[in-house]
């Protein structure tokens, strides 16, 4: 009976292990972490900054003011559902913008983020829509959305690369790691609001890196190779002397 001996490796194990408790993970609502906005300087272009934890976030583009406790993000349901399971907070919570400029405007993170999340407050007016017009490069689906709670409307709607509202609100999660999202903002409407976010569970739940093995063998591996070649010249001696 010919018998074959297979070599353990610590490294492929780890990663089919890996895969195994990855392919597991239920789908569910996921703990977003809200960006802080700390800094704003209005104009066409403004700018602003902030963080997501030890995430730095600026942003260039069309700004009207930084809303530290307006508006309250609510309903929850028109800021919630897919993965996305908690609103951004009230506190230093987004960037008003007023849009109707041909400008490019850029959130930059600091470091890349997997499938960040976008929120929107209040896009467009009854009766007149306003649109975020991103790059065919930042795909992106509606995970919630809904009218706002101020002024009705209807909820987000997505027509090619732009999401378009009128008076809706909502949030979208991109796919892919990115760090940067660019979009314009071509509709003047008076008074609406974005913010960012990270899904943390999804960041928690990334496996640790995979050591790189080391080209050199580990000892047990090198004697039982050695053992191989020293055997070697016996087997074919007592291959020859049965023929």
């Amino acid at each position: 009976m010919r018998r074959t001996c297979l070599l353990f490796n610590p490294a492929t194990a780890l990663i089919i292990a890996t895969c195994a408790v990855i392919a597991t993970i239920p789908a569910h609502a996921d703990t977003i972490g809200w960006a802080k906005w700390t800094a704003d300087t209005a104009g066409t272009p403004g700018s602003a900054t902030g963080s997501i934890g030890s995430i730095g976030i600026t942003y260039s583009g069309q700004t009207s003011a930084l809303l530290t406790s307006y508006p309250s993000w609510t309903p929850v349901a028109t800021f919630t559902g897919g993965v996305v399971g908690n609103a951004p907070p009230a506190a230093n919570n987004s960037i008003q913008i007023e849009g109707g400029s041909p400008i490019t405007e850029t959130i930059t993170f600091s470091t890349p983020v997997a499938d960040p999340i976008f929120a929107v407050w209040s896009l467009g007016a009854p009766g007149a829509f306003a649109e975020f017009n991103f790059n065919a490069s930042e795909p992106f689906t509606v995970q919630g959305g809904g009218p706002s709670a101020e002024f009705g409307g209807t909820a987000l709607t997505i027509v090619g690369e732009s999401v378009q509202g009128r008076e809706g609100n909502g949030v979208i999660q991109f796919s892919g790691t990115f760090t940067s999202i660019t979009f314009t903002t071509p509709d003047f409407e008076d008074y609406y609001a974005f913010t960012v976010g990270e899904d943390q569970t999804l960041t928690d739940q990334l496996p640790p890196p995979v050591p790189v093995s080391s080209a050199v063998p580990e000892p047990g591996v090198l004697s039982l190779f050695g053992l191989g070649l020293t055997a070697l010249p016996f087997a074919r001696r007592l291959s020859h002397l049965r023929s």
